[in-house]
């Protein structure tokens, strides 16, 4: 059994990812998705704090230049805020089954970012692995149409939500790497904790990012499609659901989903936690189903199999 560890960790970090996705749905249609956000990125600091502070004896990070926290703030911004933005707000146009499809993408979506800012090279089967990606989405979300065309089965809006969470959260890996590798390894800081440190300063832009669309939100026009307002934190703390969801929320996806998806990678090859991490959208389907009730067709099934071994081929062939 200690053999497969990394292995047993990868699939255990993809049903937290999965359970994250669908409280994250039921959170931002009950609470809306900035107020959510704002709890997740509050919640997520005070867990690092008491991290930090069990391991090293001092709340507060150490080992961070100046140019490592500008980098994990920007990667704060861009994954953060805009990506989780996004993300959530998918959740509430098409749900988190479809939303979780389409971040399928954003590993791609980190390859891209590398080859430009990092030179990374492409090979010719990273991009036959995008493309198997792409048509196992278009499996999922393209029927027909009106005199036999092909149309979208989903509304536009969310699927540009969606595009744009994976787009984000794949340029944001890489804003991670640029951060992580300016770090310097210290008795304080030691190169596992590196990655929450790493995380601290992401939620700090988080938090303050979020805070704000927050603040704007409510003094501008009415709530987004599909989203019936935003919810005050006064009341929040008066919502126990709400809350518990939140909770946990934070746990399963920030906290322990970054921290043990890190681990696996040290108990077994990067491409093969990368791949049983990636197959979300097939254990989705099924929770999905019962808690929201959404029809599973064969159509659906088939397209989350293809997104998967996309990519699968695109991980294994690093």
């Amino acid at each position: 059994m200690l053999n497969y560890l990394g292995e047993l960790i990868s699939i255990g970090v993809a049903f937290s990812w999965t359970a994250t996705a669908l409280l994250s749905e039921f959170g931002s249609k009950r609470l809306g998705n900035l107020t959510l956000n704002v709890l997740r990125m509050g919640l997520a600091l005070l867990f690092s704090l008491v991290l930090f502070g069990a391991v090293t004896g001092s709340v507060l990070p150490a080992g961070a230049s100046g140019e490592a926290m500008g980098w994990m703030l920007l990667s704060g911004c861009v994954g953060y805020v805009i990506g989780d933005f996004c993300l959530f707000q998918c959740y509430i146009i098409i749900g988190s089954r479809f939303g979780q499809l389409f971040m399928t993408l954003a590993p791609l979506s980190a390859a891209l970012m590398a080859w430009i800012t990092l030179g990374q090279q492409m090979t010719l089967m990273s991009i036959v692995a995008m493309l198997v990606t792409l048509f196992g989405i278009g499996v999922s979300v393209l029927g027909r149409g009106e005199r036999h065309k092909v149309s979208l089965r989903l509304p536009l809006n969310g699927v540009l939500f969606a595009i744009g969470a994976a787009m984000c959260q794949g340029i944001g890996l890489v804003l991670s790497k640029i951060g992580m590798d300016s770090y310097q390894v210290t008795d304080a800081m030691p190169q596992w904790l590196i990655p929450f440190s790493a995380n601290f300063y992401r939620c700090v832009a988080g938090i303050i990012g979020f805070s704000l669309l927050l603040y704007f939100r409510r003094k501008s026009s009415p709530p987004l499609a599909g989203n019936r307002g935003e919810a005050s934190l006064c009341t929040v703390f008066h919502d126990k659901k709400g809350l518990s969801v939140a909770i946990a929320t934070t746990i399963f996806g920030p906290f322990v989903g970054v921290g043990f998806s890190l681990m696996a990678v040290q108990y077994t090859a990067a491409g093969i936690a990368s791949t049983l991490m990636a197959m979300t959208p097939i254990i989705i389907l099924l929770p999905s189903h019962w808690l929201f009730h959404e029809k599973i067709t064969l159509r659906a099934i088939i397209g989350a199999f293809i997104s998967v071994f996309g990519v699968s081929l695109f991980f294994l062939c690093h």
